[in-house]
């Protein structure tokens, strides 16, 4: 294998973990969303196998995420104090932004969003579920966000804050676009 292959074939596997973790998504979780064994997700992760663009297309389905989405990002090294916007990664889904701050920040320990939801998109039709906190400011816009069964509207200056291992999802109920700052913890 050359030193371009192997590049390559690292580039995928960290992009891959980047953008899994940014959407709060575990191996098995993917995997049951795209009937991709998560072993072989956890093999495509850890470098021990490289995907077919097939499956590697099935797997992003999953997110979901377009291939050329998946291959334009810049992932960058070292441990830089500043990230400009063009470096905030987008992976976000069909009418949502959502762009990671410092998503090539090794270790980081916060998962910083910078969220954009078009009238009438929402986070899935699943609600979310893992693991660790999150919160954010509404800046402009109407949200509505649903914790278990109970339902909230937030409009700008409101935020929220909730353990993320209680079902949540989002939607964009208002007629402009709804922008929102979100932390969560820990990092995915």
């Amino acid at each position: 294998m050359t030193d371009s292959a192997s590049n390559h074939d690292q580039m995928v596997a960290r992009r891959l973990r980047v953008v899994r973790q940014a959407q709060g998504l575990s191996q098995r979780e993917l995997a049951r969303r795209t009937g991709v064994g998560s072993g072989t997700i956890s093999q495509i992760e850890s470098n021990t196998t490289q995907p077919s663009v097939a499956v590697l297309k099935k797997i992003l389905d999953g997110i979901p995420m377009e291939l050329a989405t998946f291959f334009s990002f810049e992932l960058l090294g070292g441990d830089t104090p500043v990230y400009r916007k063009s470096d905030h990664v987008d992976i976000g889904a069909r009418g949502i932004e959502y762009r990671l701050i410092a998503a090539q920040r090794p270790n980081r320990k916060i998962q910083m969003l910078h969220e954009f939801y078009q009238p009438g998109t929402a986070s899935g039709g699943h609600p979310l579920v893992h693991e660790g906190e999150e919160c954010a400011v509404i800046l402009s816009g109407v949200l509505e966000i649903t914790v278990d069964d109970e339902v909230f509207v937030l409009r700008a200056g409101d935020a929220y804050y909730f353990n993320s291992t209680r079902p949540h999802k989002f939607k964009n109920i208002g007629d402009t676009v709804c922008e929102v700052v979100s932390a969560c913890t820990p990092s995915f």
